[in-house]
């Protein structure tokens, strides 16, 4: 019978200490959850996973066609790369995540969604920071400059409440114009938030992009017994 804690991973990483976790919630009739912690701070629940799959979900559903380069930046516990792959017009999906332990442990199988990505062929992982890659020649090792169909995003918690400084200049209009410069002409840009979306966000997408609009993901937390709201937006090339 298996523990209702167990501490399946700890590494030390230039973020911090980052801890994979696995209990059993009694007073949810045992439901296991994992759960990831960088230093003090709560990352991520397979509890709450709703708006990272909304996340997907929303943004692959605003394009057409078919034949799509994806790129996904943050793995997490790959709940948008999952969702992402669920399209059948994926052709080729790149999931770019700055800490190699969690590349490791969706290779090892560790979390729900490692089998899922691990074995599917259109999955590359890439172990680089997404900003850096950003400012620099683009994010396909292969391929400099190349273009995606889609950006999927969720690495800092909201625009305005980054994971690290660093980050900060991304969510600048210049940001979002060098970030434009690696999409298709009718590409997608998605953003993961943990707030419901600001209008002056929305407003600062839109001077970049031809539309732009926030949307409100809302989901029910068991454990508090109340809903909780998520933010997504979306922002179209053409």
């Amino acid at each position: 019978m298996k523990s209702n804690f167990e501490e399946i991973d700890c590494q030390k990483t230039h973020m911090g200490e980052l801890v994979l976790r696995r209990r059993r919630i009694l007073s949810l009739d045992g439901r296991e959850v994992y759960e990831v912690k960088l230093g003090d701070e709560y990352l991520m629940s397979s509890l709450f996973h709703d708006s990272e799959v909304a996340l997907a979900n929303i943004g692959l559903g605003a394009l057409d066609g078919a034949g799509w380069d994806v790129l996904v930046g943050g793995l997490g516990l790959g709940y948008t790369a999952a969702a992402a792959l669920a399209f059948k017009q994926v052709k080729r999906l790149v999931v770019v995540e700055a800490l190699a332990p969690v590349i490791d442990w969706h290779r090892r199988e560790l979390v729900p969604n490692g089998k899922t990505l691990t074995h599917d062929g259109r999955c590359v992982y890439r172990h680089a920071d997404f900003f850096d890659l950003v400012r620099g020649d683009g994010f396909d090792p292969g391929a400099k400059g190349a273009r995606f169909d889609a950006v999927l995003l969720d690495i800092d918690h909201t625009p305005g409440f980054w994971l690290h400084p660093s980050h900060a200049d991304l969510y600048s209009e210049a940001g979002m114009r060098r970030l434009k410069s690696f999409l298709k002409p009718h590409g997608i840009f998605a953003l993961w938030s943990n707030d419901p979306p600001e209008d002056a966000f929305v407003e600062l997408l839109s001077a970049v992009f031809a539309s732009a609009e926030g949307h409100t993901v809302q989901f029910d937390n068991p454990l508090l017994r109340v809903v909780t709201a998520n933010g997504v937006y979306l922002a179209c090339c053409g």
